[in-house]
């Protein structure tokens, strides 16, 4: 077995002392020492070695490899592998040689002082992240614990909070966890005002939805209205038909070509943290929009490509789903889609026009797959009286490459 040369140990405010015999033996027996300002002002100077967490992180793996066969001893907060520099180091650095030694987590810490059910609670990052992935966790009665980037960010998820209508959500800060310095803030999100709190911080929010909150359900199917759009939009009954036809799984990618708003692949991607969409858009403005709705729903990691496909096709990750919401008519798109997929992937199209119809059922002839019409009526007025007022019936493809 390869020697377990690097070292990965979880420390908290409370320094050495909070550490087990066994992570403090590794300390004591380190040789180099690799770690922000802050841990590494919690051992001692004695002329051992000292690296400090280089900007960008991702520099980090060549320091370290430089010092391979000598001690190596990281130094992370809390548990390197929640959140923590200790996921980045095994992606270059193979586990056999590594040792980890995890401290208590802020989320641990955070959930045994509120008393909350850790198995109920929403745990997520901010700290070197868009912002707005905070958009895609609120809900009615969720219980979120957050870690930020420093001082600002309690004020920023206030703020949020009030665009969306959860002013009432209850918002605990706390300060430096486990130090002698320990502080705690809470407030309302109304009533925040912008306080500034002490740079290492854990937020935790109850989110509390007002009469006028917006929908934040992750299950497909959000008001059309919660969608900056041009009318080239996937309307909600027809999207959540397409999103099960598409049976998202965590981890996978979607390509929605033509994408109009955006509105399948933001679905897509807030179904599960983990889950990849590339969009595929040639107008502009539209593209535009895109961008607008990802932010305001929470998945500012979605992937827009200006283009056309499968021009386009080149510049994205192989997909696990395609959805082709537009375009159908230009040469060769579906079966550019079709040979793109992976094996076990799945294929949806929609179309609302005869010729679009017509093709769908030439490829459904020659390579089989399902085809389904979605018809929807709405409830409407018509003077004083109530219609029905029909929506263009949409037929739908989709198959499962073998």
């Amino acid at each position: 077995m390869t020697a377990k040369w690097l070292s990965i140990i979880g420390i908290g405010e409370d320094g050495l002392d909070g550490l087990t015999p066994a992570a403090r033996a590794i300390v004591d027996n380190a040789e180099v020492f690799v770690g922000g300002a802050r841990h590494l002002s919690m051992v001692p100077q004695d002329g051992r070695e000292r690296l400090a967490w280089p900007s960008p992180i991702r520099t980090l793996l060549p320091e370290i490899e430089k010092r391979r066969g000598r001690r190596v001893c990281v130094l992370a907060t809390g548990d390197p592998l929640h959140y923590g520099v200790g996921t980045t180091i095994l992606r270059g650095v193979d586990m056999d040689e590594v040792t980890i030694v995890p401290g208590r987590s802020a989320f641990t810490m955070a959930t045994a002082r509120l008393g909350w059910t850790r198995h109920e609670v929403e745990c997520l990052t901010l700290h070197g992240r868009a912002f707005s992935i905070f958009n895609a966790y609120v809900q009615p009665g969720a219980k979120l614990l957050i870690l930020t980037d420093d001082g600002s960010t309690p004020a920023k998820i206030a703020d949020a909070l009030c665009v969306m209508g959860y002013g009432e959500s209850r918002i605990t800060v706390f300060e430096r966890m486990d130090s002698a310095s320990e502080g705690i803030v809470q407030s309302t999100a109304a009533d925040w005002r912008g306080a500034k709190t002490n740079d290492f911080n854990t937020v935790a929010v109850e989110c509390i939805a007002g009469p006028d909150a917006s929908s934040r359900s992750r299950t497909p199917g959000l008001p059309d209205e919660v969608y900056a759009n041009d009318g080239q939009l996937t309307k909600r009954e027809v999207r959540a038909i397409t999103l099960a036809a598409l049976r998202p799984t965590p981890g996978e990618m979607l390509w929605d070509v033509g994408a109009g708003c955006g509105s399948v692949a933001i679905e897509w991607m807030r179904m599960h943290p983990r889950n990849e969409a590339v969009t595929i858009e040639r107008n502009p403005d539209r593209v535009q929009m895109i961008a607008a709705n990802a932010e305001a729903l929470g998945t500012p990691r979605l992937q827009i490509i200006t283009g056309t496909a499968p021009t386009a096709f080149a510049e994205s990750s192989a997909p696990d789903a395609i959805f082709i919401g537009g375009g159908l008519s230009d040469e060769g798109l579906i079966e550019s889609s079709w040979t793109a997929l992976r094996s076990g992937g799945r294929l949806v199209a929609n179309v609302v026009t005869v010729e679009g119809e017509r093709r769908l059922m030439d490829w459904r002839d020659a390579h089989g797959g399902e085809l389904s019409r979605i018809s929807v009526e709405r409830a409407e007025p018509v003077g004083r009286f109530t219609g029905w007022r029909p929506a263009l019936t949409v037929t739908q493809y989709s198959s499962i490459k073998p």
